[in-house]
Formats: C-alpha cells, sequence, structure tokens
C-alpha cells in the first residue's frame, strides 16, 4: 500500500486497564480497513525453557509466577497434568477445596475486570478513581468482591498472589471447617453484591455488535467447569484434551513475540466467559439462569462488549458454588494423595478467568520434567481480538481517530487480555492513505 502525506498517526505510548504492554496498527486504505494488527513486543519470558529439567515437585511454584492475576489457573492445569501423567487421581474433599481455590480465582479476576477496568469504558470515565465520583457504590462492591476472592486464595494458597500450598495430589495444608466457614459470612455479601453488580452492567450501553464466533471451552458432565472436562466448541469438536494438538496449532506472527494459536482447519476462535457461558449455560445454577434472563441476556451471546455481563454473572456463580463447597465440608484425612514419578507425558486444561489454559508436560523416570508446552488464554484469543478490531474499526471509520482509537481500546479491554501471559498495551497508529 503505497503511503501518502494524508496519512494519520495516533500514538498512545500505554494503554491503561490492561495487563501488560504492546501496540495496535490499524491500516486504513481507500475508505477500508486494510489491516489490524495487534503487536505484542513484551520480551518472551522463557517459562517452557526454565522449566526443563527440574523436578515435577517444583513445577506448581514456577508456573504461578507467569501471572499474578490469575496463578490459580496455571498451577492447577500444571498440578492436572502433573497427575494424568503419574496416574493419580484426587478425589473428594481435595477436588472439591481445588473448585473452592478456582472460585476465589474468578471472584478477585471478574471483579478487577468488571469494575475497575472495564465499566469506566462505557460510562466516559478514563478510570474507575473518576467513575467512583458518580457511582461510588459499584466501586466500593468491587473492591469487596475481589477482597472476598482474595480470602479465598490466602486460606486455601497460603497468600493472595502467587499461592503456594498448591501441590501435585492436593495442598501441603487443607484448612479445618472452622476456618473455611470463616469466610461463609464474607462471600454471602459478595453473593448479594454480584447479583446487583450484574444488574448494573446490564443496563450499560453496549454498542451493537456481533461477531460469528466459534466458541471454545471445556465443558464437564455435570459442572460449570473450572477444572476439568472435554474440549468443545460451538461447532464440531468434542475431543479429551490430550487431543488438542490435533485441532489447535500455533504460528509465528512478524508482529508479535506471543504466538497465535489457531483451528486448524478454521482459524481464529473464541475462549473465556462468552464461550464458558454460550457452551454451558445448562450447567449453571437455575439463580444465575434466571438472572441472566432477568437482564435480558441470553443463553447464547455474540457481541463481545457484554462479555462484562457474562462476567459478572460468573462471579455470582462462583460467589454460591464457594458457599455450597463450604456448607458440606468436611476436613480430608490427609492434605494430598501420594504422587509417584514415573516416565511419560501428562495433560491439563482448565479454565482460567480469560479461557483455557492448557499444558503439556514430559517427564523422564524420576519425575524430572523433559519438555513442556503451555498455551495461555489470550494467545488462542489474539487472532479473534484483530478480527474483532477490524470489524469495530470499519463501522466508525468516518469518525475522529480519538473516537477510533476508544473504541479499539475498549475492543481490546473486552477480552481482559492478559499479555505478559502470552509471551504489556498500547500504541495506536492509525496510518491512512
Amino acid at each position: 500500500m503505497t503511503e501518502t502525506t494524508t496519512s494519520r498517526t495516533i500514538k498512545v505510548d500505554y494503554l491503561a486497564r490492561v495487563e501488560g504492554e504492546g501496540a495496535l496498527d490499524l491500516r486504513i486504505s481507500d475508505g477500508k480497513v486494510a489491516s489490524a494488527q495487534l503487536r505484542i513486543f513484551e520480551p518472551p519470558r522463557f517459562f517452557e525453557a526454565l522449566l526443563r529439567g527440574r523436578s515435577h515437585a517444583e513445577i506448581p511454584d514456577i508456573v504461578a509466577r507467569i501471572c499474578g492475576i490469575c496463578p490459580v489457573a496455571y498451577q492447577m492445569s500444571a498440578v492436572h497434568a502433573i497427575e494424568n501423567a503419574f496416574g493419580v487421581t484426587v478425589e473428594g474433599q481435595l477436588r472439591a477445596l481445588r473448585r473452592l481455590l478456582y472460585c476465589g480465582e474468578w471472584i478477585e479476576s471478574h471483579a478487577l475486570h468488571v469494575v475497575m477496568l472495564h465499566a469506566p469504558d462505557f460510562l466516559g470515565f478514563p478510570d474507575a478513581i473518576q467513575m467512583a465520583r458518580d457511582h461510588g457504590d459499584i466501586v466500593r462492591s468491587g473492591l469487596i468482591l475481589k477482597k472476598a476472592g482474595n480470602e479465598i486464595l490466602r486460606l486455601l494458597g497460603g497468600r493472595e498472589i502467587h499461592p503456594v500450598s498448591v501441590k501435585p495430589g492436593g495442598f501441603h495444608r487443607v484448612p479445618t471447617r472452622t476456618e473455611l466457614r470463616s469466610l461463609t459470612a464474607p462471600l454471602e455479601n459478595a453473593r448479594d453484591l454480584a447479583a446487583k453488580l450484574v444488574r448494573w452492567v446490564a443496563r450499560l450501553p453496549f454498542p451493537e455488535f456481533e461477531q460469528d464466533y466459534e466458541f471454545v471451552a471445556l465443558r464437564h458432565p455435570d459442572e460449570y467447569p473450572f477444572n476439568e472436562g472435554r474440549l468443545v466448541s460451538s461447532r464440531d469438536i468434542d475431543i479429551d484434551i490430550a487431543d488438542y494438538e490435533t485441532e489447535f496449532e500455533e504460528r509465528h506472527v512478524a508482529h508479535s513475540t506471543a504466538l497465535h494459536s489457531l483451528l486448524k482447519r478454521r482459524g481464529a476462535y473464541l475462549v473465556g466467559p462468552l464461550a464458558r457461558y454460550t457452551l454451558n449455560f445448562d450447567r449453571l445454577p437455575a439463580t444465575v439462569r434466571a438472572l441472566a434472563q432477568e437482564v435480558g441476556l441470553p443463553p447464547v451471546c455474540r457481541n463481545p462488549f457484554k462479555s462484562i455481563v457474562v462476567r459478572a454473572l460468573e462471579t455470582l456463580f462462583a460467589c454460591e458454588e464457594a458457599l455450597r463447597i463450604i456448607a458440606v465440608y468436611e476436613p480430608p484425612g490427609e492434605a494430598a494423595v501420594e504422587v509417584v514419578p514415573r516416565a511419560g507425558t501428562g495433560f491439563g486444561c482448565t479454565e482460567a478467568p480469560r479461557g483455557i489454559c492448557w499444558h503439556r508436560y514430559e517427564f523422564a523416570a524420576d519425575g524430572t520434567i523433559e519438555r513442556v508446552r503451555i498455551v495461555p488464554p489470550t494467545s488462542q484469543n489474539q487472532p479473534s481480538i484483530e478480527a474483532d478490531l477490524a470489524a469495530v474499526a470499519a463501522d466508525i471509520l468516518d469518525q475522529p481517530d480519538d473516537i477510533i482509537r476508544h473504541r479499539c481500546e475498549q475492543t481490546i479491554r473486552n477480552y481482559d487480555p492478559c499479555i505478559s501471559c502470552s509471551t504489556h498495551f498500547l500504541k495506536l497508529n492509525v496510518h491512512r492513505s
């Protein structure tokens, strides 16, 4: 494409309210979007190489450092993969405690995103601090919700950031019944606040925009998915997690240090709240389904801007699920089942707040790690983000650059991208010719 003197460039040195750094190049030619590239330029951190040669017992503490917002996702996917390789099954109360730990991560992560990072976009505020002047109760509710989630992580994981109690086979320590039930009152309050938050975000002004995504998520026979299930899509995929590489592949792209994950047969797909909700709506409690109906959210939602409503609904679900687990909790006899290393390959896939987090580990006979592959949610969503950006921008090309920039930023925040997981955002360059 030939650049002319009419080319225009917008630069934003830092995009607030996302985790990480990167840039967007939006090229417009002859009144059309020629390309939309989400450039991630953060240096790779080489966690997969760092793990090689280490003991399997070190994995949970190392992979937790991949992300400070969703460390549980990396720990849970890792321990499931380790146990898969070594022929170990974790059941009963230990399994329930893992599910409870995941509730804590969903609550704190979703509350942070919904209230602090995403809601200001819809109301014209630059940040949650400015938004608090007119919506102080909502901001306070978000902080209370985040604290409730953090308390679960602190009690079960040993601390709120990068938990240290998770291990293959279970935990280093499990809570007493009294300790766990101390969370009941805060979670009951959080549940009520989450329901109010759903009703509030459902009234936000949403752009009229839908995409024909292929949704991909875990699906469990009985539960809304956290830790276990088959990988399914809204089209024809229904596979064991061990078969992930038969349908999906990662590709290097010139404009990003993060890999792009694609369906081999069809290209871009979508993971995360919209995918989970659409593929598992029937697994939600009746109370959550009823609230979705009350606020007008259908069982299939293809508007990415309404992902904020789904995240609020998942926050309510996580509060209810946490209360259910706590109510029937009986401390297990042991904090972990025995794990005996052996040579083999293990697979793990769990539902991070942002979507599926897939792990594969190959072990030597003594449990030493030989090879690792980790596919985070944001790398899977990058092609869909770029497709959304192109489609969103195409509808507003006649608008000033600052309007285009804001809508593109908002579009990216629909995904709550964890950019540093996938290799920080946003230098926006708009090229017109």
